[in-house]
């Protein structure tokens, strides 16, 4: 323990250090970027926006992989092993960085996509299987442009430990923004979305070598070693019964 931070277990501290951050050695491939949409309409805009975003991915290195989330059943309804609830788990250990698009429903996120995130476990080995991730948030609206969904959307990643980038998209009256075959029309919301996907690229560049450190905690460090705390505890127990003893000896007459 510290003199002065009492509470603190030396041990477990680690002092941030910018050696610490360089990646030995940085990974050769290609970025890895899931993106999920949360739309089941045979014209879904949160769907145009998606494989717009992943042809931006694509020019710009990614690797990318497009979750279809027809034939997800409702969470808990079925076991973990169903085929695509399997897939989905699948395609997000495989990433590095994610893309999450919405439509506003009722001001906030979709149920199509909220069940996406609801199958991914919150704990696997440990850890939460999306934690240390980048991630990019995108809503499409039917109205006038609203942040309800990316906002909720953030609180969602936030939950899933990811790192969100600065930047994001709200597309408003969707309707109008992309043409007969589904392809983004020339706009300051098209521009914004080149933004987000050059942004999540670099952000993904720079976390993913880094992620364990970044992601590497006091507290779960401590959790990492319960057998140590009943002994530091049975210690100061110890420590007291013979300070007691004393006491009770220097007493008696």
């Amino acid at each position: 323990m510290l003199p002065n931070l009492p509470n603190l277990h030396a041990e477990h501290i680690d002092i941030p250090d910018g050696e610490k951050l360089q990646p030995r050695p940085p990974r050769a491939h290609a970025p890895r970027i899931l993106l999920l949409y949360g739309s089941l309409r045979p014209t879904s805009y949160s769907r145009f926006l998606t494989l717009e975003a992943e042809r931006l991915l694509q020019l710009f290195g990614a690797e990318t992989r497009v979750f279809d989330p027809h034939g997800l059943p409702m969470a808990d309804s079925v076991p973990a092993d169903h085929p695509k609830v399997a897939e989905l788990r699948t395609l997000s250990a495989w990433s590095e960085g994610q893309v999450w698009c919405s439509p506003e429903r009722h001001g906030t996120l979709s149920s199509v996509f909220k069940n996406q995130i609801d199958w991914l476990p919150l704990e696997s080995a440990g850890v939460r299987p999306t934690q240390g991730r980048t991630l990019a948030v995108m809503q499409v609206c039917g109205g006038s442009q609203s942040f309800n969904a990316v906002n909720a959307l953030r609180v969602l990643g936030r939950w899933m430990r990811m790192v969100t980038i600065p930047n994001q998209s709200s597309v408003a009256r969707a309707w109008q923004e992309f043409d007969e075959n589904g392809r983004m029309k020339p706009s300051p919301y098209y521009d914004r979305v080149v933004d987000v996907m050059e942004e999540l690229v670099k952000f993904t560049l720079l976390v993913r070598d880094r992620s364990d450190y970044l992601t590497s905690r006091y507290s779960e460090r401590r959790e990492a070693r319960p057998g140590e705390a009943s002994t530091l505890a049975a210690a100061a127990m110890n420590h007291e019964a013979i300070a007691d003893a004393g006491a009770e000896e220097s007493e008696t007459p």
